[in-house]
């Protein structure tokens, strides 16, 4: 007996929604999403140094996602308050007054190699965008070589900037003025008075990140998913083929 396929229908929007509540969503005017469309994001630097090695001045290697977002920071009693934990645990460790100098404008995250090493938690990010997010502001993170690749992919759908550019993390001192042009993803510190091409992204992660991320693209063509009845297209069978 045939199997009977599963019926496709198109989205649907929830009881007491309208297609213009959803473009009042304050999501849909996120300033990265924007940012993404062409810009330059201001802010000044928010540095982690090594205080492990006195007398040297150096920035911090190898800060893992545990270290960004402890486990307990990762589960919450309910939904509605799970972003909050996120928010809360970012560095709570590491740099417990993270939270606060972010909201004074030091939003350029600058760290040492390997950044955002370890675990896959996208909490990690989603905690760093939305503490600059709540504020009105953007982060950028700048890092040496080799961030962790599931922290960047992460980030570049949320709609976070990342940048790996070594020379710029090495020349960086607290309290200098970043620029950050997200159409070309130059990096200027400008109290130096120096510029920095970072490290390039894969064409899909570039494609990502200039849509805002995937999020944003989603809530993009939301309406189009409900107003659009689905198609499906079969594959010409081997047979069949000219």
């Amino acid at each position: 007996m045939p199997k009977t396929l599963p019926t496709i229908v198109p989205a649907t929007l929830k009881p007491g929604v309208t297609f213009d509540t959803i473009a009042e969503h304050p999501q849909r005017a996120d300033p990265a999403a924007q940012a993404a469309q062409g810009g330059v994001v201001r802010g000044r630097a928010l540095i982690f140094w090594d205080l492990k090695i006195p007398g040297k001045k150096k920035k911090l290697d190898a800060i893992d996602t545990d270290q960004i977002t402890p486990a307990a920071d990762c589960v919450s009693e309910s939904l509605e308050t799970l972003d909050q934990r996120w928010k809360a645990g970012s560095f709570r460790y590491l740099m417990p007054d993270f939270r606060e100098r972010v909201h004074r404008g030091e939003t350029f995250l600058v760290a040492g190699d390997r950044f955002a090493i370890g675990s896959s938690r996208e909490m990690s990010p989603a905690g760093l965008k939305g503490i600059a997010d709540e504020a009105g502001l953007e982060m950028v993170v700048v890092c040496g070589a080799n961030m962790g690749d599931i922290f960047r992919k992460n980030a570049l759908n949320l709609g976070l900037h990342v940048v790996q550019s070594p020379a710029a993390v090495a020349d960086a001192r607290d309290g200098d003025e970043f620029a950050f042009d997200t159409t070309s993803r130059t990096l200027t510190n400008e109290t130096q008075r120096k510029t920095y091409d970072p490290l390039p992204l894969t064409a899909k992660e570039d494609e990502i990140r200039q849509s805002g991320g995937i999020f944003a693209a989603g809530r993009r063509e939301f309406g189009d998913a409900v107003r659009i009845p689905p198609r499906i297209e079969w594959p010409i069978p081997i047979g069949r083929r000219g």
